[in-house]
């Protein structure tokens, strides 16, 4: 993440210094960043020269640091991409504090923890401290949402929108919330597809086909495999822990058993595909076959599949509305840029018809009323239609 953020704001004509406490890990970035920005370069419809003198003209402005302190002393923005413990980026963030002007804007990349704990760790003026989460890979996706936390001043939340803006990206702001607002409004589209398959509704390839021929970009189990099961897992822990445990944030059993034997995805080799050279062969021996946990369960059609997932996608976005996260376009811009849905939750909702939606989701409810209880906003919103 922090190799494609730099590639970014270099493509934007920045000054970038990059820092990594792994020995190798900055030159390595600077390969990957060099290797992108000639990618960037080509699609300019330019001749072999002049890309090659576009991003070799960028990458001269790419410096190295031997400390986050170094790289930060005169900064104007530090965008942070470390490791998701909440520990270790209070540390550097107290660093951070220390070492860079006080008129610095410190942003956090995190995709999960709250940004006003992170601020903790900055003693001296924590009100600099914003969260700016960037989607993974950030040269190519346009969302970075951008999180105000309790302290946040609003010249640092301001600057770092319009820094966003002016680096091509669409800044939404989020409020300072769990998951903020992709990452808790798309974990159903993980975690339902997941239920699924352990109560023996489909198999992985017909949960991903179902899912898929709705408009979705790629499968649930295909995505997790792309991003890393593990990764998934630790986000599902977060937002299950954020919100007090809440049932429909539950992780999966089944992520629990492939992280632990190493089963990552792509990246391992398998995962719930295998993968050769990363080229997809099929199903892990495995999700060959559907094993029905639930006595009497039937496999579902394509199409109950697809709505029971975007179901219960649209209801958490409720819930997050009602939450006061973000507002309703807001939402529907971010998971459509940030998660590539076909289209927002609230938009959807619209076109299906709110009415119907209420009912659909209390008929679900029995069998998962914390997934599907249909969430207040949706209820009060359905009360105003009807009068």
């Amino acid at each position: 993440m922090g190799a494609g953020i730099a590639q970014v704001a270099l493509e934007a004509g920045w000054a970038v210094t990059l820092f990594d406490p792994l020995a190798d890990a900055t030159e390595r970035a600077r390969v990957r960043i060099y290797d992108g920005l000639l990618r960037r370069a080509s699609r300019l419809e330019a001749d072999a020269d002049a890309m090659e003198d576009w991003a070799t003209g960028r990458i001269a402005r790419l410096g190295l640091a031997a400390s986050a302190a170094a790289a930060a002393t005169d900064a104007h923005l530090v965008i942070e991409a470390a490791i998701e413990d909440l520990a270790i980026k209070q540390r550097l963030f107290g660093e951070l504090d220390r070492s860079s002007p006080p008129t610095t804007v410190l942003a956090t990349n995190t995709s999960a923890l709250p940004v006003s704990r992170i601020a903790e760790g900055a003693r001296i003026a924590p009100e600099r401290v914003v969260g700016m989460h960037f989607f993974n890979p950030a040269p190519r996706l346009d969302l970075v949402e951008i999180v105000a936390g309790a302290g946040s001043a609003e010249w640092a939340v301001e600057r770092a929108t319009t820094i966003a803006d002016d680096w091509g990206k669409t800044p939404i702001q989020s409020k300072d919330s769990p998951g903020f607002i992709v990452n808790r409004i798309n974990r159903p589209f993980t975690l339902e597809p997941l239920r699924l398959l352990r109560a023996g509704a489909g198999t992985i390839v017909e949960i991903d086909d179902a899912i898929t021929a709705a408009g979705f970009p790629m499968g649930p189990f295909a995505l997790m495999d792309l991003i890393g099961i593990d990764v998934n897992l630790a986000a599902a822990r977060g937002l299950f822990e954020g919100f007090g445990r809440a049932a429909r944030f539950r992780p999966s059993p089944i992520q629990e058993e492939l992280v632990a034997a190493g089963a990552l995805g792509r990246k391992a080799g398998r995962g719930f595909y295998r993968y050769e050279e990363g080229r997809k062969l099929g199903p892990a021996s495995r999700f060959e076959r559907v094993e029905r946990s639930v006595p009497g369960a039937a496999t579902l059609a394509p199409e109950a599949i697809a709505e029971r997932v975007i179901l219960a996608i649209a209801n958490e976005a409720y819930r997050a509305l009602g939450d006061g996260v973000a507002t309703a376009d807001d939402i529907d811009r971010a998971m459509r840029l940030g998660a590539s849905h076909p289209f927002g939750p609230f938009e959807w909702v619209r076109r299906t018809g709110i009415e119907e939606v209420a009912m659909s989701l209390d008929a679900m409810s029995d069998e998962d009323a914390d997934t599907f209880r249909p969430a207040l906003a949706l209820l009060r919103e359905a009360r105003r239609t009807r009068r």
